[in-house]
């Protein structure tokens, strides 16, 4: 019998098995990786000093982020598990995978979750739009952490709620796995071990930084030991402003304009944004006049953040501007308010020229739809 002298490959190729067997379920909400790295955006943030502050850059991301490859064909796909549900384009955000994303700049990732069919599993909704029935969160948060080994510069921030309008329960089973795969050990090794703060990009790089859009309800445990608590009984549909204290001392504070599936956050002690996930404008208007009530709510947002001041009572300032929106009684879809239509431009192109012309402010968090149908958007943003 012939003995191997090392059985250190034979390890390497189940670890890559296990691995390769991990990413290909992922896949319908990952996406796959290319190896691309020739984007100037592909690893932006080792260009930026150790010391900088989170809530200090400009960090561009994708609303609803999972909904990338929800089509009409996937949608027919899931319609035995969801029942007959509004056309395809009303959940569709995006057109770029989480990983595409990853290599194109984006480094914030909305994520919306629900049960898994079966209830054993928690897997990605839009409202009532189930997006992969066996792909789970614990499958996509290998896929990013396997990104950060490839990346150690970088920082990918996730915010997670259960997604309310998607007609599955939260209920102590679904937090004991949804704590379960946040702190299992692999987890430890990626979150960043930081609570109540978003600290400096140094401390982050390699690392995924939490957006807790959620709270323990039913566990013993009060909350996950690390990331930002945004607690979710508090934000209302397309409500008015929310003031949400997250640490107390020292005194962090977030004002929050909420909409359903839209929301615009921003945490600071002043002034606040406009909530315009359904634009305020007569029903039956234009698609020009949802889109350019949208796009003032947003400017003026970024304006506030780019003229913000610090008066020594805030420890931490961090804005996140939604430029998504839909609007359904006008049947104006997500991708209407980002790419325009026949008659008149979209949120997408309206807003890089804006951005190009304040290029070095502070905006904060800028999240997004089908953001790769306008070039130089993202650079803008990020200020490259």
């Amino acid at each position: 019998m012939t003995v191997m002298s090392s059985s250190r490959p034979l390890q390497q190729y189940l670890a890559d098995s296990a691995l390769a067997e991990i990413l290909e379920r992922a896949a319908p909400i990952l996406g796959r990786d290319n190896g691309s790295s020739s984007s100037p955006t592909c690893d932006w943030m080792a260009r930026v000093p150790d010391e900088t502050k989170l809530v200090d850059m400009n960090l561009p991301g994708t609303h609803d982020a999972a909904t990338w490859d929800y089509s009409d064909a996937r949608q027919a796909e899931l319609i035995k598990y969801t029942g007959p549900i509004r056309e395809a384009v009303f959940f569709r955000c995006q057109e770029r995978s989480l990983l595409q994303s990853l290599n194109d700049g984006i480094r914030v990732f909305d994520l919306r979750l629900g049960y898994n069919v079966g209830n054993d599993t928690i897997g990605f909704y839009h409202g009532v739009a189930m997006l992969g029935p066996t792909t789970t969160l614990q499958d996509v948060l290998y896929g990013l952490y396997n990104w950060l080994i490839a990346h150690p510069s970088e920082t990918i921030l996730v915010s997670i709620n259960q997604e309310a309008g998607s007609n599955t329960l939260y209920d102590k089973k679904f937090e004991e796995i949804l704590f379960a795969t946040l702190n299992n050990e692999l987890g430890k090794k990626f979150w960043l071990p930081v609570t109540g703060e978003l600290g400096t990009l140094g401390a982050a790089r390699g690392k995924l930084v939490l957006l807790q859009r959620f709270t323990y309800q039913f566990l013993s445990a009060p909350a996950n030991p690390f990331g930002i608590h945004l607690d979710a009984e508090q934000w209302t549909d397309n409500g008015g402003n929310i003031e949400l204290v997250y640490t107390k001392a020292p005194k962090r504070v977030a004002y929050i304009q909420v909409g359903v599936s839209f929301i615009d956050v921003y945490l600071f002690t002043t002034t606040l944004g406009q909530d315009t996930f359904k634009p305020l404008v007569p029903p039956g208007s234009s698609a020009d006049a949802n889109i350019r009530s949208k796009f003032e709510a947003v400017t003026g947002h970024l304006m506030k953040a780019i003229n913000a001041f610090s008066d020594g009572q805030v420890d931490e300032a961090l804005y996140v501007c939604f430029v998504s929106a839909h609007k359904n009684s006008d049947r104006i879809t997500p991708n209407i308010i980002a790419l325009g239509d026949a008659s008149t431009t979209g949120m997408n192109e309206r807003l890089l020229p804006w951005v190009s012309q304040h290029k070095g402010k502070r905006f904060g968090i800028v999240l997004l739809d089908f953001y790769h149908s306008q070039p130089g958007l993202v650079e803008a943003i990020i200020g490259l």
